[in-house]
């Protein structure tokens, strides 16, 4: 059925989509306009497979085929030329993505599948700057990809029954667990995350509790991970932002609307581990994270 797929975005969920497919037997084109984001991507997938080697997840000879199976490109029209299926996992930003679909619409093999990892954009809207909205689906991958089981599987209204079906197993064959949502502003996953991670913040805002009490109540009282403020820090704050302003345009609801503490740390830069400082501080050390409270109100 899928037997060439490739992947746009060497980013993390690039780099971690392009893992699990090549993990699994699968002949992967990772593409990225950047040819250093495409050098950093092939070092962090050594490292993770060489992490499950480690754990006995997978033997050496598994690793070193995985390896072989990925290919570079910096050509997006090469990179799908025999493509099955194409995985979009760049920037959340719906101008770009429309402009790349509308690209891959014009490159990739008729039959092509073409799916974005997008977490929050409209497969709808996105299947329309295409010829074939009919094809066009969304797989939503968790960070880290080849650790989480979930994928959110998104039908845009034009989506074919047979596409989502071929999604489904392709999913299973990836060891994943497919949930099947419909297209509507955050899906389901951010749908229900978001504003929980914006309650958070507005607790904060309102200095009802501090950040370290926020998150052990969510995590001991809630059986969570991880804590909501440390969780938005993990995805990153703009991220969440955008998020949160895609729910909050597509329903009207004042529920959706981000917290003004929100706004202000993302304006300041401070978007969380990407950029070292969040709600927490962030610093490597002996190879490990090394997390601290950063944040008090």
């Amino acid at each position: 059925m899928f037997k060439n797929i490739t992947v746009i975005g060497a980013g993390t969920m690039g780099n971690g989509i392009a893992h699990v497919f090549s993990q699994h037997g699968f002949k992967v084109a990772l593409a990225d306009l950047n040819p250093i984001q495409l050098e950093k991507a092939i070092v962090v997938i050594d490292k993770n497979l060489e992490r499950q080697v480690l754990k006995e997840i997978i033997t050496k000879e598994q690793k070193a085929n995985a390896l072989q199976l990925l290919k570079t490109f910096t050509d997006i029209n090469q990179a799908v030329g025999s493509a099955d299926l194409v995985v979009e996992a760049a920037t959340e930003n719906e101008e770009l993505k429309l402009k790349i679909f509308k690209q891959l619409d014009e490159s990739a093999p008729a039959h092509a599948i073409l799916a974005s990892n997008t977490s929050s954009i409209s497969i709808t809207k996105i299947a329309a700057a295409t010829r074939r909205p009919d094809q066009v689906i969304g797989m939503h991958f968790m960070n880290p990809v080849p650790v989480m089981k979930l994928v959110e599987v998104i039908n845009g209204y034009s989506t074919k029954k047979e596409v989502t079906e071929k999604i489904i197993a392709l999913s299973l064959q990836l060891n994943k667990i497919p949930c099947i949502v419909n297209d509507y502003p955050g899906f389901i996953a951010n749908k229900i995350l978001m504003p929980m991670i914006n309650e958070a913040i507005y607790s904060l805002y309102e200095g009802i509790a501090g950040v370290a009490e926020i998150d052990t109540i969510m995590k001991l009282g809630m059986a969570h991970p991880m804590g909501p403020l440390q969780l938005a820090d993990f995805i990153g704050l703009d991220v969440c932002l955008s998020i949160l302003n895609v729910l909050f345009t597509g329903f009207g609801n004042p529920k959706y609307a981000p917290c003004p503490l929100l706004v202000n740390m993302v304006n300041a830069g401070k978007l969380g581990i990407k950029s070292g400082e969040g709600f927490y501080t962030y610093s490597i050390g002996n190879k490990e994270l090394i997390v601290s409270q950063r944040f008090n109100k």
